[in-house]
């Protein structure tokens, strides 16, 4: 597998964190109190904020209605365009900026290999490059379907398609059998405990992000 220098992928079950923590991020390299030398960040995430992945989050919130193959097919599509894009993830690593992806290749194996078996996602997403550093965020299902719950209390959102226990359980098996994958393949992989307080999982994000060697040029 080839591996995206700079890149880094938060990965995890839903209610796990990563949006959190992307953001929690971004607000510690923005303002940055311990005067580091940082290098450039830039936070996305998938599916994105173009015409495909907005197409995706329609019908994740069941507002269209799409069949499994033709949501995996999307996300391939939405995740090229991320990728390769004026502007894009590759542009961005390449000039020496750190981009922290929430969501990325794993998700698509993971979830679309549930609702469409194994063979698409992996024919889909082949060529994508691996990441420099995937941060694998393990919770319960049961603690992360609570975390869902609090969300949909007090935003008022209605749950995704894939946000239900019995879903979420296959999720983590699937994480659990496919993160050392990755590993075998280059990819350096962190396992983080999203349990605790998100003040703590901040603390073990940065301090797996820091050993980049981005951060020692």
């Amino acid at each position: 597998m080839e591996i995206l220098r700079n890149l880094v992928v938060f990965e995890g079950c839903d209610g796990s964190g990563t949006t959190t923590q992307l953001s929690i991020l971004e607000d510690f390299f923005q303002r940055n109190p311990d005067g580091l030398s940082l290098p450039p960040m830039y936070k996305t995430f998938e599916p994105t904020n173009g015409s495909i992945g907005k197409l995706i989050r329609g019908a994740l919130r069941k507002e269209t209605r799409l069949c499994p193959e033709t949501v995996a097919l999307l996300f391939a599509a939405d995740r090229r365009e991320h990728m390769y894009s004026d502007g894009g993830i590759v542009e961005r690593c390449n000039r020496g900026e750190l981009v922290v992806s929430d969501r990325y290749v794993p998700s698509s194996l993971v979830y679309q290999g549930i609702t469409c078996g194994e063979e698409l996602p992996l024919e889909l997403n082949r060529d994508f490059p691996g990441p420099e550093l995937l941060l694998y965020f393990d919770i319960d299902p049961e603690t992360a379907q609570k975390r869902i719950k609090g969300r949909e209390f007090a935003e008022q959102t209605p749950r995704e398609i894939y946000e239900y226990l019995d879903f979420q359980i296959q999720v983590r098996q699937r994480y659990t059998t496919l993160i050392p994958q990755f590993s075998a393949q280059g990819v350096r992989v962190e396992i983080i405990d999203a349990s605790p307080p998100s003040e703590e999982v901040a603390r073990e994000v940065w301090r797996a992000i820091r050993k980049m060697p981005i951060f020692k040029t």
